[in-house]
């Protein structure tokens, strides 16, 4: 009988082990995949650059507003007049068709959209809302994002004016 009991001894033991290795396996998945997880640390720093560039925009800072762009002469911006190349091009841009406060209004971004295409680059897709005497305008945008050292930079911007709706 000694030899019936040990192999049920090791079965049960087997069981216990598999029981183990499925339940811990299980919440290191659920953590990694959970939205609460790195990708929702990740969406609430993406987030803190949006809130900071809308406050930059709001106080007339369009260098700071800038700040969250890749300094790169890679940097693309989209828009209606064409494609526009690299972070010194899309500052000007940004000068030229904003060139005072009366002009900059009041920002705000709406409707955020996440969309994260790996582990160190997302899309966002969302609205934006100027607020202004000489009349608002709005639209949506895409922006591809990359994490680098010193944290996620918009390294392309697709914006476009859509009419008030």
């Amino acid at each position: 009988m000694a030899k019936l009991e040990r192999p049920s001894k090791y079965l049960a033991l087997l069981w216990v082990a598999a029981a183990v290795a499925l339940l811990g396996g299980g919440f290191v998945w659920r953590a990694a995949g959970s939205p609460d997880g790195a990708r929702g640390a990740d969406r609430a720093s993406i987030e803190g650059v949006l809130h900071e560039q809308q406050t930059a925009w709001n106080r007339g800072d369009v260098e700071s507003f800038l700040e969250g762009y890749w300094r790169s002469p890679d940097l693309t911006f989209s828009g209606s007049a064409g494609v526009t190349r690299g972070w010194d091009g899309v500052r000007e841009r940004y000068k030229k068709r904003y060139a005072d406060r009366a002009a900059m209004g009041q920002l705000e971004f709406s409707g955020l959209e996440f969309r994260f295409l790996g582990p160190d680059a997302a899309l966002v897709l969302g609205q934006w809302h100027l607020k202004r005497e000489a009349g608002d305008i709005g639209g949506v945008f895409s922006l591809v994002w990359q994490r680098f050292p010193e944290g996620w930079k918009i390294v392309h911007d697709h914006t476009s004016q859509a009419p008030a709706s």
